[in-house]
């Protein structure tokens, strides 16, 4: 039998199947970018352009933004993939390697020094205040209804 380098590799499956119909499956961009002609440009009642220069601004801006999308994503999609494939890596290291240690480290020191506290706030004031307490502890307050 032959052993796997890294057992945690073998599980990550880089050819898995995309879906290509749904490309927002937890839909991520459903307010950000869905933009429609009719979400720039609107005419109000009583201005209204030809009906010849709507229908063509209409197609003008419908099929300049589908092409130049399509252009974009084809000259710097692959690169904006992997710059954005390394920033997040980037980041899963940070945390991985320096946040969490870092929290957790000071959690174990904040844990002393709650200890700490603790023991002074016990030794010293727990008890000025229960004498404090059967100081105040005879005060007997009367209320009296004059009328």
């Amino acid at each position: 039998s032959t052993a796997t380098p890294c057992p945690d590799m073998a599980n990550i499956n880089h050819s898995q199947e995309i879906d290509l119909t749904n490309r927002d499956p937890k839909e991520i961009n459903q307010d950000v970018v869905k933009v429609d002609f009719e979400d720039v440009i609107a005419e109000p009642d009583g201005t209204h352009s030809l009906d010849g220069v709507w229908k063509a601004s209409y197609t003008t801006f419908t099929v300049s933004k589908y092409w130049c999308y399509r252009i974009l994503t084809a000259i710097l999609g692959i690169p904006f993939s992997l710059l954005w494939g390394f920033v997040f890596a980037c980041l899963s290291f940070c945390h991985i390697w320096a946040v969490v240690p870092c929290i957790k480290s000071s959690l174990i020191e904040l844990q002393c020094l709650s200890q700490l506290y603790s023991l002074v706030i016990h030794t010293f004031f727990d008890p000025l205040f229960v004498a404090l307490g059967k100081i105040f502890s005879s005060i007997t307050v009367a209320l009296r209804k004059e009328v």
